[in-house]
């Protein structure tokens, strides 16, 4: 006869978690956090790549490149912020300008995606409207940077051992 009841341990009490269930839960956290930062960073590199581009005055109008590199830097900062204090602020490091040189090296990497899909998609494709420009570098660049940026973050940039404490600022 089996029981649908949760197993307990001697206590009576639901058995907990494993550990890997917990990692799991930890780690769609952590996604959840990097996704939400990256949305926030979506917003400010898309604002700002349209208004350059097709905003008042329309100042980089021709060079859409140059619109992208700095929509891009700009997002790269509001993106450090949210991932060392929030997304991955129990491995962050002490050595921060160690961190946000990895995290600019790592973001120039994700940029040359975004700028490639749209150089190939603006240049080869002459596929040069507002939307195929949206397309190309906000859609399928930002995709395919996502997934390296993330990546990359993990292993290379916030590589403090998970659970210590993470360092708290000098005042």
């Amino acid at each position: 006869m089996t029981s649908s009841a949760p197993p307990t341990i001697a206590h009576g009490g639901p058995t907990p978690p494993s550990g890997r269930a917990v990692r799991l839960a930890a780690r769609l956290a952590e996604l959840a956090r990097f996704g939400s930062v990256g949305a926030l960073a979506f917003v400010v590199d898309l604002g700002l790549f349209n208004l350059l581009r097709f905003g008042p005055g329309e100042l980089l109008d021709h060079k859409p490149l140059t619109a992208k590199v700095i929509s891009v830097a700009v997002a790269t900062l509001v993106s450090w912020l949210g991932n060392r204090y929030w997304t991955f602020s129990a491995r962050r490091t002490a050595n921060h300008v160690r961190e946000l040189l990895g995290f600019a090296v790592v973001n120039i990497g994700g940029m040359g995606i975004a700028v490639t899909c749209l150089a190939f998609s603006h240049y080869v494709l002459d596929l040069r409207s507002p939307l195929a420009d949206n397309i190309s570098a906000n859609g399928v660049g930002l995709v395919l940077g996502m997934v390296f940026r993330y990546l990359a973050y993990r292993h290379w940039v916030f590589t403090a051992p998970a659970g210590e404490p993470a360092p708290q600022p000098r005042g």
